[in-house]
């Protein structure tokens, strides 16, 4: 069953009740991780632990995210500046607890790369955010093994 969330904007990364952020130096420029995440959406499930397909719709305004486990989600891309700044918000998902979920991506000029800042940020009923916290490591694991993977593709292509 679809549900619709909230419409949070861009603030939500800073003010949401479950706030994870997640960080990752990559050797690729900050114009190539840009393409790969806001660009090359189709691509997500080549290095995206747990995505299994993205599709664009609203002419790039918007995605369609299925993961590995069955969930889906409906996006609404709320920020895309060039080699800085990715951030999208679910509107609807078949996923349980969830009321509103942003996750936004800041990309940084680092030493030879990019600093990659990935923000997840969410709400929902106690009990989820109690079960979201427990998930963390396993969160940062994924995201961790996911930048290394996208890092090796950009290196490669």
């Amino acid at each position: 069953m679809t549900r619709r969330l909230s419409p949070v904007g861009l603030d939500f990364a800073e003010s949401a009740p479950l706030r994870m952020v997640f960080a990752a130096e990559l050797s690729a420029p900050p114009e190539a991780v840009y393409a790969a995440l806001a660009d090359d959406v189709c691509a997500w499930s080549a290095w995206f632990t747990g995505v299994s397909r993205i599709t664009p719709v609203d002419g790039g305004k918007g995605r369609v995210v299925r993961l590995t486990g069955g969930t889906r989600f409906r996006e609404s891309i709320m920020a895309a500046e060039a080699a800085e700044h990715y951030a999208y918000r679910v509107d609807e998902t078949n996923a349980p607890g969830l009321r509103a979920l942003l996750e936004d991506w800041r990309l940084t000029p680092g030493t030879g790369g990019t600093l990659v800042r990935w923000t997840f940020a969410a709400d929902g009923p106690a009990a989820f955010r109690t079960v979201m916290q427990l998930a963390r490591p396993m969160l940062g694991r994924a995201f961790r093994d996911s930048m290394r993977r996208l890092d090796r593709r950009l290196v490669t292509v």
